[in-house]
């Protein structure tokens, strides 16, 4: 594994310098947690839209059918998913943090959910990942880099194992550019979203760390400027919902 700048860790939920330690654990508690209603919490509290953004991502992710896709913080599978109806790719490396939700995404595979692309599944922290130099050819990644009390780390890793000539395609929640629309989401981020966790998992203040984390996250503008650090280039996005999601492609 080559060498990596050490980096100052940060604190999630406030975008301040923290232990990693802080909000890696709040991370695994929270999501092994709700794992098994994490995919009916993405439908309702999005009222559907979470489909639309996989689909934008889908249309700007230059997966080939060649391809070694590696699905980076891949969750319950959702991307994984998409990627194989869309894409089918060679194979499909699906990796988190947090054993449960692989746990559902197994489930989606034994149901045939991925239909006849081959997948495997590994526990992977993405600020040490696991896998050689140049070994992938895409790496999708979605609600995953807010999570990382490192994120410069993650992202020099990622570039680390993507193959010359790959790309990061990257959703992820971000800043409405319309002061009132942004106004909108903010209000609808610290009261709904802790409402709508609650009411379907049960775990209201996990919910409210999910929502602070999205106000402490930088906008597009900003996780471009970190891709860019890590090394990437030809980095663009697209907005989607009037930039509440956006999905960003950045190049090795």
């Amino acid at each position: 594994m080559s060498e990596l700048t050490t980096t100052h860790t940060i604190d999630t939920a406030t975008g301040k310098e923290a232990p990693a330690e802080l909000s890696t654990e709040r991370v695994k508690a929270i999501f092994s947690s709700i794992a098994r209603k994490y995919e009916l919490f993405n439908a309702v509290s999005s009222f559907g839209a979470y489909r639309r953004w996989l689909d934008g991502m889908m249309l700007q992710a230059p997966i080939l059918p060649h391809h070694d896709v590696l699905d980076i913080a891949g969750g319950t599978g959702d991307v994984s998913r998409w990627v194989a109806k869309a894409k089918r790719p060679a194979h499909i490396q699906c990796t988190d943090l947090v054993p449960e939700m692989l746990e559902v995404a197994r489930a989606h595979k034994a149901r045939g959910d991925f239909g006849n692309v081959p997948i495997d599944f590994d526990v992977v922290d993405a600020q040490n990942i696991p896998y050689a130099d140049e070994s992938y050819d895409i790496i999708t990644m979605a609600y995953g880099i807010r999570n990382m009390p490192d994120r410069p780390r993650a992202l020099a890793e990622m570039y680390r194992v993507l193959k010359p000539g790959g790309a990061l395609v990257c959703l992820e929640f971000s800043t409405p550019p319309n002061p009132a629309w942004r106004m909108l989401y903010r209000f609808y981020l610290k009261h709904l979203i802790p409402f709508w966790g609650g009411l379907i998992t049960g775990d209201k203040a996990g919910f409210v760390y999910l929502a602070e984390s999205i106000r402490a996250f930088p906008d597009q503008r900003g996780l471009a400027d970190m891709m860019e650090e890590a090394g990437f280039h030809d980095i663009t996005w697209k907005n989607y919902t009037g930039g509440i999601a956006a999905v960003h492609v950045a190049e090795k």
